[in-house]
Formats: C-alpha cells, structure tokens, sequence
C-alpha cells in the first residue's frame, strides 16, 4: 500500500534531524578519500532516494535503509575514483579503508557517538573549527544555532566552514578517533561540545520550545560515558554536576500552563533533590589543584541549588564567581545580574549597557530582557517598556513571547 506522502516526509525529517551529522561524520571515517563536502553530498543523495522511494513503502528500518544507501553510495564513489585513476592515470593504490569493519546501524550506541566526537576534535584544526564541525556534523546543529550559542554571525560560521572543508580537503586530515593514549589531548574540546549542547536544550534557539530534554539527556550521557570509560578527569566532573544541578530545576522553569517563570518565581519544591544530591556528589569529587571554569559554574549552580530561597541566595559570592570567567559577553550578563542582586544596582546598569555596544549583544533576547526587567523593578515603567518592546521582536520561543507579553501588561504606563 501506498504511503501517504506527509508521513514519509515527516519521517524523513526526523531522521534528518537526528541522523544526518552522524552519517557525515562516519563517512568521513569510512575512509581518508572521502571528504566533507563528499560524505555532505552522499548523505543528502541517501535522503533524496529516499523520499521518491518510501511513498510506495516504508522501510522497516528507515534509519538503517538510509545508513546502508549512505554506504554502499560511498562504496560505488571510491570503485568509480579509482577506475578513473586506473583509466587517466598511472597506476594507483586502491582508497584506503581507516575503518573496513564499520557498521551503519539504526541506533548508534553512545560510545559510538562519543567516539565521533573525538575524531572531529582533531588537533590540526583551531579549537574553535573543531567545536564548529562537530555541532554541524555530528550533533546536527543548524548554522544559526551554532552562531547563537558561540556569540558569532551567521555570515562567520559559513565562513569558518568553508575555510574548515577546504583544510581536511587540502591536507587530506582524516576525522577518525584517536588512540587512547591522545584522547586526553583532545577532551577539552569534547567537554566544550557537551557543554554546548546542554545550553541549547536547557534555551534552545532551534524551533518553538524553550527547554530541549531530549539534548541535555544526550549531553549528560556523553558526559557518563566518559567518565565510565575511565577517560574522564576532574573537569569531566565538574561539568557533570554542573548539569545535573541545573537539570534539577528543569520542571520549576514553567507554570501549569506553560509559561516561563523567573528563577525568584519557581517553587523549590518542584527542584529536584535527587539529582541535587548527585550533583553535589560529583562537584565535591572535581576538586583538585587546577579548577576550570566548569568548576566555577558548577559552584555557581550548587549555590542556587542549596540556597533555601531567592532572597537568601549568596549573590555576593556568585558575583565574585562569575567576574572570574570574564572576559565573555554570556558571562558579563549574568555577572551584571549577580551584581545588581548583590546590591551593586548603577555597576550593573553600567555593564549591561555597555554590553550594549556589541551588535550581537544589542540584538540577544536575554540582555534586552534583563534591562526590562530591571528597570521595571526599580519603577522606571518607561524605561522597561522600551527593551521588554525591543525583545519581542528578538524572542525564538512562545514561552519567550508570552513571558515579555506578560511583563508589558504588568506595567503602569
């Protein structure tokens, strides 16, 4: 029986969205003669026969029909190469296969996923290219996401693709995992990875909700994963507890009906201490000689977690922490906030605004919001008005758009 055209389309971009990084990054493994743009192409391919040949039938196994289609077209690409070198050229050597026993399987397993993570993070790349590349290619992250979460243009990550694909093209690099004894090396860069992907679920910029479970389940378990293998150190935990503390209050961020509560607003009761307990467990286990800066934000988040309300929280000490991370303009926003709770209201307007001088600050939902909100608590309705109006138009969620709604209505003008 024929499918209904919207399902198999629905079903492609699902797929799309959960597998299409992965199988660009496994093709990359699949051998050193496949490039980005290559592995780009055939895994696009995959999906367009797909979408003209499911419309008569389903697949039992989607994600596996399209992971085989990806493989075997990469197959007939290296036998069409090489025959060409065979036919143009002096004899060459047949395309080396870095990995003959991959599987494409429907279900990648998390060390599987963890392993492609490790293989991106390749040293002969800027750390900024490699976090780049693999929220693009592994976890599938949309341009304007990746720009959103590292304070960067769109304009700026396109480039920096461009300029990454012409590199491992150039120079050939191959994205495979490295061996156990350099994958040291290379965790700073898969920590920044996880720590990126917990962001976006915990304030999505990608579709209409605000809080992404789904992304900061994937985080935390990438995060286990290394510390189970043995891999891990103490910034591994420490960025652990960073997220199991925040993950706590994940169910007070909301009312019955959906709407975005301020932290003072939530009900502690609703925060969940189980994993409270375990986030103080792993923060007490990161202690050691050097702290990272996911140890100054896990201190940060157990302060928040272990304060009995919003007026006993020690603003004070957060403030301190937070000037400690400086400079970074995510940072500085949440260094002025502490600082205003603190007391320090003119330092705090001071910094916001100068914050303002940034074009991609002046244009982010949380710093306009911030100055409505705190304008209006210190009654300048007028004031507030101005930036919780100039948020609307900056919001990337419902929950966002009715919060300021709600805050405009709340106004005396």
């Amino acid at each position: 029986m024929a499918e209904p055209l919207k399902n198999v389309q629905k079903e492609i971009d699902h797929l799309y969205k959960q597998h299409f990084g992965k199988m660009v990054a496994s093709l990359l493994r699949f051998s050193k003669d496949i490039d980005l743009e290559t592995a780009e192409d055939l895994v696009q391919d995959a999906f367009a026969a797909a979408l003209s040949l499911w419309e008569k039938q389903l697949p039992d196994n989607p994600a596996g029909w399209i992971f085989t289609v990806c493989r075997n077209k990469a197959l007939n690409k290296l036998k069409a190469d090489k025959k060409f070198l065979r036919l143009h050229q002096a004899p060459e050597p047949a395309p080396e296969l870095v990995s003959p026993a991959i599987t494409f399987s429907a279900e990648f397993p998390d060390d599987e996923q963890l392993r492609l993570l490790f293989a991106c993070a390749h040293p002969d790349l800027a750390p900024k290219v490699q976090v780049v590349i693999t929220l693009k290619y592994v976890i599938n992250f949309k341009v304007a996401t990746i720009a959103s979460l590292l304070g960067m243009t769109i304009d700026g990550i396109d480039k920096l693709l461009l300029r990454a694909r012409q590199k491992i093209r150039e120079e050939k690099l191959l994205l495979i995992p490295p061996a156990p004894e350099a994958m040291q090396q290379r965790l700073p860069i898969v920590h920044k990875i996880i720590y990126l992907i917990f962001n976006e679920g915990h304030t999505s910029a990608e579709g209409k909700e605000l809080l992404r479970e789904d992304l900061c389940e994937e985080a935390l378990i990438l995060n286990k994963a290394i510390l189970d293998s043995q891999m891990g150190n103490i910034d591994t935990l420490a960025l652990y507890a960073l997220m199991l503390l925040n993950a706590a209050r994940f169910k007070a961020r909301f009312d019955e009906n959906g709407e975005l509560l301020d932290l003072e607003q939530q009900d502690r009761s609703l925060w969940n201490q189980d994993l409270i307990k375990l986030g103080d467990y792993y923060f007490h286990q990161s202690k050691g000689s050097l702290l990272s800066s996911y140890h100054i934000e896990a201190y940060i988040a157990w302060l928040h977690s272990t304060a009995t309300s919003f007026a006993t929280t020690d603003w004070q000490t957060i403030a301190q922490l937070y000037k400690q991370l400086l400079p970074n303009p995510f940072v500085e926003l949440n260094y002025a906030i502490a600082l205003y709770y603190a007391g320090e209201v003119n330092n705090a307007f001071t910094l916001l605004h100068n914050l303002q001088r940034s074009p991609f600050m002046n244009s982010y939902y949380l710093l306009n919001a911030t100055l409505g909100k705190l304008y209006m608590q210190e009654n300048n309705h007028a004031q507030a008005a101005v930036y919780f109006s100039k948020t609307l138009d900056q919001t990337r969620s419902s929950a966002e758009a009715n919060y300021i709604r709600k805050m405009l209505s709340k106004l005396n003008l």
